[in-house]
């Protein structure tokens, strides 16, 4: 179960951080323009960023939890 979580998470973490430097770099070369929705609701695309940064975490911390207990990284 472990395992699994570890793999999810990761995954998630990755996909959130891509979408956020996407919407990043559109925003940064102007790609979203000044009515876009998006950019008034500055903390939408913030919020796949922290939320990449969570499922790292979690992806770590689960990691860590199975390698104490049973020992191996496997």
């Amino acid at each position: 179960m472990e395992k699994r979580l570890v793999t999810v998470s990761y995954w998630l973490g990755l996909l959130s951080s891509v979408i956020s430097m996407v919407l990043w770099a559109l925003r940064v070369l102007g790609g979203l323009t000044q009515s876009s929705a998006l950019v008034k609701n500055t903390g939408w695309f913030e919020s796949f960023y922290k939320g990449g940064i969570l499922f790292f975490l979690i992806a770590i911390a689960t990691a860590s939890y199975a390698f104490v207990r049973t020992g191996k990284t496997s």
